[in-house]
């Protein structure tokens, strides 16, 4: 999972909540580093079905406000025109509106070094977050406003390449297992955007819109935390055969989006 704690931002690795060292009286640093065995952003793969190593750190000051950074490896799908590496930038701020339940908003600069000039975006974020009961429960929204790196190239009457914008709607629950160190946890996503490719042969929204969801369990080991999910979308065959050949796999030409177990190990600092 991507390092932005606080965000709340619905990317489907797994991953371990990073232990915080105190930087003086008001500052903390945290930090996590995992292996997964898929990349997958919102349910669609960015590391072409393989492994993928992850990695970032934030530093939050008590006010509420944190800035960060995250980066992993790419791979097909995932390398946005020659770009290797997906290295994010983010900042924004926390805190607890009302008992127990906290607010989080803020932006993330998505960045692909090495890629062509129009494959950067912002977009901005903001959740909730309470516990209900045993669980924790968290919804949120995420929009990208009309830019270059979301735009349609396709000659459908709806796009003729003009810039476009992305939204993504997501709620997340989890709960640990009493006397365990099992943490069950569920995704449910819905993307909205362009109906096709962007610029660079990939765009957030790849088919226009379609849910994702997960289903997963955590295990705490000693400074580990092992991680598996079961991770599917919405987007059918017909919508992965109008991307082809970009949208599938280049071992055996499979669909990037379809159904997939993702393990993975991770420790934070």
């Amino acid at each position: 999972m991507k390092i932005r704690l606080l965000a709340g931002l619905a990317c489907l690795t797994v991953s371990t909540p990073a232990m915080a060292q105190e930087l003086g009286d008001s500052l903390t640093v945290a930090g996590e580093v995992s292996i997964v065995s898929d990349y997958r952003f919102r349910g669609v793969s960015q590391t072409d079905k393989e492994a993928a190593i992850q990695g970032g750190i934030s530093v939050s000051h008590d006010s509420g406000f944190y800035v960060g950074t995250w980066a992993s490896n790419l791979a097909g799908w995932g390398t946005f025109s020659g770009s290797n590496m997906e290295l994010d930038i983010y900042g924004g701020y926390a805190t607890e509106i009302s008992d127990g339940l906290t607010m989080d908003v803020g932006v993330t600069w998505f960045m692909y070094p090495g890629g062509s000039d129009t494959t950067d975006f912002a977009e901005a974020f903001a959740s909730l977050s309470g516990q209900l009961g045993p669980a924790n429960l968290a919804v949120g929204v995420n929009y990208a406003p009309k830019q270059e790196a979301l735009a349609n190239v396709s000659n459908t009457p709806q796009s003729n390449g003009q810039k476009q914008d992305n939204l993504y709607l997501w709620t997340d629950a989890e709960t640990g297992l009493p006397g365990t160190p099992v943490t069950l946890r569920a995704h449910l996503g819905y993307s909205d955007g362009n109906p096709g490719l962007g610029p660079n042969g990939t765009s957030i929204a790849p088919t226009g819109d379609y849910f994702d969801w997960s289903l997963g369990a955590d295990v705490a080991a000693g400074p580990l935390t092992l991680g598996i999910s079961y991770v599917d979308t919405s987007i059918s065959a017909a919508d992965a055969a109008y991307l082809q050949p970009g949208f599938s796999s280049t071992k055996d030409g499979s669909s990037i989006a379809g159904s997939t177990v993702v393990f993975s190990v991770s420790a934070g600092f």
